[in-house]
């Protein structure tokens, strides 16, 4: 069961969700919070496997909270949950910690399907906010405020390998190490190290980010 905490202050709003999520197939709703104080205090009591976490909250806003909550507990994964699309908002969360970022026109199944993908160690990004998240890649390098490091990862080739692609492109669709062993007919642990191997190549420190790479490189 994936261990949910849910911090939404608009009261009908937590109550859909908290319908929602509790009558869902392995989703336990551990705890709800109308705030970002308490949500934070929540995380702490409860330790969570997944936050669904609004930005616009009363006393402490998403995003701080967020980074307050990944400080003690930096395996949580936190889905940004919000109606907020606005460039500052969606980096800024990214920033903080945040494991995917999903905006509250999502159908139900979206919803869920978002939840299981953090939770199994797999990034989403809403289409709706993907652009920003682009643009803000191309205006890093173009300004030139990557480090050294970075900038090396940029312009090399990868060095990814015919099977690290084939990897990569099931990351993309959001599949999680089980799935991608079960489709290529390969170890977990071998998928693991696959995933390990791209995101080193990819210099990227997390799923979500080296999606984002794959997907504005061309990888894919």
């Amino acid at each position: 069961m994936i261990k949910v905490l849910l911090v939404e202050d608009h009261e009908l709003f937590r109550m859909g969700l908290s319908m929602l999520l509790n009558k869902s197939d392995g989703i336990d709703l551990v705890a709800e919070a109308s705030d970002g104080l308490d949500g934070v205090k929540k995380a702490r009591e409860h330790s969570p496997d997944v936050i669904l976490m609004d930005i616009g909250l009363p006393n402490m806003d998403g995003i701080e909270a967020t980074e307050r909550i990944k400080n003690f507990l930096p395996d949580v994964k936190v889905l940004i949950f919000t109606s907020r699309n606005s460039e500052t908002d969606i980096l800024s969360a990214f920033k903080a910690g945040a494991d995917g970022y999903i905006m509250k026109g999502a159908t139900p199944e979206q919803t869920i399907s978002a939840i299981n993908a953090i939770n199994d160690g797999v990034g989403w990004i809403d289409p709706a906010i993907a652009k920003i998240v682009f643009s803000n890649l191309n205006k890093t390098v173009q300004t030139g405020t990557m480090t050294a490091e970075d900038l090396i990862c940029t312009k090399n080739s990868y060095g990814l390998t015919e099977r690290e692609l084939d990897v990569l492109k099931l990351m993309t669709n959001g599949l999680s190490n089980p799935q991608i062993a079960e489709e290529l007919i390969i170890t977990r642990a071998t998928a693991k190290a696959h995933v390990h191997s791209i995101l080193q190549k990819l210099c990227a420190t997390s799923r979500t980010q080296a999606t984002v790479t794959a997907m504005k490189e061309g990888l894919v």
